[in-house]
């Protein structure tokens, strides 16, 4: 028999074996999966109701928090397609990221209300806008008014396409132009299958959601998580005390982090105040990683932790450097080496490292080649984009960008970027799009963006630019330009002014890598998936 493979799958089964077990927290707000599955249900009928039809976009401007948990499940109910959104972007990033999508309603917290004023009028495509909370003049109702129109009828998920888009998420544009990855039912599915493989003690699991559910699908964890039916804690904004004070209060068992989280951990002040006791499992991922940063957490928390590997197109685990049965990890040197690897593929992956060719490199360790991956996890493709699409696909093989090393025991160790990306905080950043913005200044001639060493976030956009004769355009002047034309994140952290021309190749392209250099003389830069 075949049954259509979809995430409301997940859901229904934590609602038919786990009802009446606490499922999601949120604040001071508790939901059994019996409580959360109705109020998905009920989202489902209400968006139809409103119009929202198959394969329309419904966006979310939001931190963590259970409404857009809900919104995994009860938009894709209505068979349209969830899109969150990324809240560190600007107001112009984020209009022309719904324009390009052809979104029909966003739902947003009221934290962005002035953003979202400035949305209506230059997304008109945005039929129905919906406040979190408490009504705001950018909104047409409130949330929670939606939902009282809604039913809580059990939709039929036979009649699901299993290959219809389900999710939208769009890159951070780590490549130029942010795209739209999509994800089916059946990606989503077996994407979390793989994930719930990787899951231990479940009966008494907590996990929670430190990372945030727009970016990257959430890493699997709204799926797999609710499949299983794990206590799901939502932080809403990381924070370290808040954080420390959710694994005390909840008995957390499980998190994911970004390397620049697991050091706001480390160093926080008051790490030492809370019980952290209850934590089995850590997964760092999004940046660099390092065996020096796996040993500090393990002297902080109890459990296991490891390193991952992957993208927003593989929906995103692809890898992680948990323990394998053919390796004797017992030199501990060792062990925390291939922990903080990128690791070996998950259920449903194969992963390669390939020469220009398509041929592997040999497994030594040492030859560099590029990661390419086939498997159900891999995205459907662009949004509206099929040339882009094809110009990563070969076959079923997806090129990932990445270069890496791998060994016998097909280990993946990621060496370097092959696209020039500048990955600070966990967040890929298009030193292509931030050149973009600078060049857009009046008195800017010529410019370029590389990464710089930064010793809390890994990486930084370090821009050297040349201004036009008889310019006195300054620093302050431009980070205020640029600040409307890019997120917070993206903003160099450096701007150097020089009068000279810079480095050019003898086709006039600029010579990135010797202005990289400049920053990087002296130091040791790690870099792992």
């Amino acid at each position: 028999m075949v049954i259509p493979l979809t995430p409301i799958r997940c859901l229904y089964r934590a609602m038919d074996l786990f009802g009446a077990k606490i499922g999601v927290v949120c604040g001071a707000k508790e939901f059994t999966y019996a409580q959360f599955g109705e109020r998905c249900l009920k989202l489902a009928s209400a968006l139809t109701a409103r119009g929202v039809a198959a394969g329309d976009r419904v966006a979310y401007l939001s931190f963590n928090n259970h409404e857009l948990l809900e919104g995994y499940y009860g938009v894709v109910m209505a068979h349209a397609i969830v899109m969150p959104l990324n809240v560190r972007l600007s107001q112009i990033e984020l209009t022309n990221i719904l324009n390009h999508s052809g979104a029909k309603m966003l739902v947003f917290e009221q934290e962005f209300e002035a953003t979202v004023e400035a949305l209506r009028a230059a997304c008109p495509e945005i039929k129905t806008f919906v406040s979190i909370g408490e009504k705001t003049a950018a909104a047409d109702l409130t949330y929670e008014e939606l939902l009282a129109t809604g039913t809580p009828e059990p939709m039929d998920f036979m009649t699901i396409d299993e290959l219809s888009i389900a999710e939208l998420f769009y890159t951070s544009g780590s490549t130029g132009t942010p795209k739209g990855v999509t994800l089916s039912h059946r990606t989503l599915y077996l994407h979390a299958m793989s994930v719930a493989t990787l899951f231990f003690g479940t009966e008494d699991m907590v996990d929670l959601h430190t990372i945030p559910l727009f970016h990257a699908n959430g890493w699997g964890r709204p799926q797999a998580s609710t499949m299983m039916g794990v206590k799901q804690v939502m932080v809403r904004r990381f924070e370290p005390s808040g954080v420390f004070k959710l694994i005390q209060q909840h008995r957390a068992t499980d998190m994911n982090v970004v390397p620049t989280m697991a050091n706001a951990l480390l160093n926080a002040p008051d790490r030492s105040s809370y019980d952290v006791s209850s934590l089995r499992r850590i997964s760092i991922g999004g940046a660099a990683a390092s065996p020096e940063l796996v040993q500090r957490l393990e002297a902080l928390f109890p459990g296991e932790i490891c390193a991952g590997y992957g993208l927003t197109e593989t929906s995103p685990v692809l890898s992680t450097g948990r323990r394998k049965g053919t390796i004797d990890l017992s030199d501990e040197k060792e062990r925390l080496r291939r922990q903080a690897m990128a690791g070996w593929a998950t259920p449903g992956v194969e992963i390669r490292v390939v020469d220009p060719h398509m041929n592997d490199v040999p497994r030594d360790g040492v030859s560099i080649g590029e990661v390419i991956a086939r498997g159900d996890n891999v995205m459907d493709g662009y949004f509206r984009e099929p040339e882009a699409t094809a110009n990563v696909m070969t076959g079923a093989w997806f090129h990932t960008g990445d270069m890496a090393v791998w060994d016998e025991e097909r280990y993946i160790h990621i060496v370097d970027r092959k696209k020039e990306i500048i990955i600070s905080g966990g967040e890929n950043i298009s030193s292509l799009e931030v050149e973009k913005a600078i060049f857009a200044h009046p008195d800017v001639f010529e410019c370029a963006v590389v990464a710089a060493p930064d010793e809390r976030w890994g990486e930084v956009p370090a821009a050297v630019v040349v201004r036009k004769p008889g310019s006195t355009l300054d620093e302050a002047a431009l980070m205020e330009f640029l600040q409307l034309r890019l997120g917070k994140f993206k903003l160099p952290r450096i701007i150097h002014f020089t009068e000279e021309a810079l480095p050019k190749t003898g086709t006039g392209k600029i010579r990135k890598m010797v202005i990289r250099e400049h920053f990087w003389a002296g130091k040791e830069k790690r870099v792992q998936g």
